[in-house]
């Protein structure tokens, strides 16, 4: 079964889809042995990984597809991706949405924000208008190719105009034709439970530890009636803080004492990313056995 149709399953017949947000091929190496049924790819967690930028609208359509493609490969779960604006107007829309497509993403989302963008929790964001966005979504619906990919759209206005505009746009883009909504960075927890019952399409909210969205259990916001709720920099974060305090023993003790028990081996790094498997394919195509 195609991913695409996977994702669609999921959606229609799960309540609640938790997705974490992965950065490269071993983060979605780990969030499909750890059991997660599908994963997203974090915008603000692939621009730090690949250039050691923040998410200000640094990269490009190309870099990012790269490792998109790389990221896709490497997992059997359907992976959503963050395409940003669309990369300019509703022309590199439509190239957007092929090329991710060919690069086997089951879903993808688009948001109103001007190009260059930045992180939906970091101040100074700037809106385009709803019309503008709804011609990038029709340039978008156009592109795909296969029915099921699906397509959402990410609306930054809480941060500009407020809540009542960011509704207001979340239903123009359903009624433009999307699947899915993500009404991005809402302020309080009231917000949180009104954005499911104002949109009339499956939403998605993003949980980000220190940003403008208050924390709230997977649970409450199933009862809310989100359909994903995801984590997109949850698990880089993660990494991040462990990988330091590794770092900084290293530096103080010049030792492994008192670390290896929190450093999986090689053997387990190995088998994460198949080494059995490659090496059956060494041994079956060597010539003089």
């Amino acid at each position: 079964m195609k991913n695409t149709t996977k994702l669609r399953n999921l959606i229609r017949d799960k309540s609640i889809i938790m997705m974490p947000g992965v950065y490269d091929c071993l983060t979605a190496r780990l969030a499909e042995e750890t059991g997660f049924e599908a994963v997203i790819i974090t915008g603000a967690g692939l621009v730090a990984s690949v250039l050691g930028f923040p998410d200000i609208g640094l990269i490009s359509m190309s870099e990012v597809l790269v490792q998109t493609r790389n990221i896709v490969r490497s997992t059997k779960l359907p992976v959503f991706a963050d395409c940003d604006t669309g990369y300019g107007n509703p022309l590199n829309v439509f190239r957007t949405v092929q090329e991710f497509e060919d690069a086997g993403v089951a879903g993808l989302f688009i948001e109103d924000q001007v190009f260059p963008k930045r992180c939906g929790h970091f101040a100074g964001k700037q809106v385009i208008s709803k019309e503008e966005m709804i011609k990038k979504i029709e340039a978008a619906l156009d592109a795909r190719r296969d029915k099921d990919l699906v397509i959402m759209a990410r609306t930054d206005a809480r941060a500009v105009y407020g809540l009542e505009d960011a509704l207001e746009r979340a239903q123009a883009y359903v009624e433009a034709g999307v699947d899915m909504i993500f009404v991005e960075a809402p302020q309080t927890i009231e917000e949180i439970a009104q954005i499911p019952k104002s949109v009339r399409a499956p939403t998605m909210i993003n949980l980000v530890e220190g940003g403008k969205t208050p924390l709230v259990s997977v649970d409450e916001l199933e009862k809310m009636g989100y359909k994903f709720a995801t984590f997109s920099g949850s698990a880089q974060k993660t990494a991040l803080k462990a990988m330091r305090e590794f770092l900084l023993h290293l530096k103080e003790t010049r030792s492994l004492d008192g670390v290896l028990d929190r450093i999986i081996s090689l053997k387990e790094r190995s088998d994460l990313l198949d080494l059995p498997k490659f090496y059956e394919m060494e041994n079956k195509y060597t010539a003089n056995k």
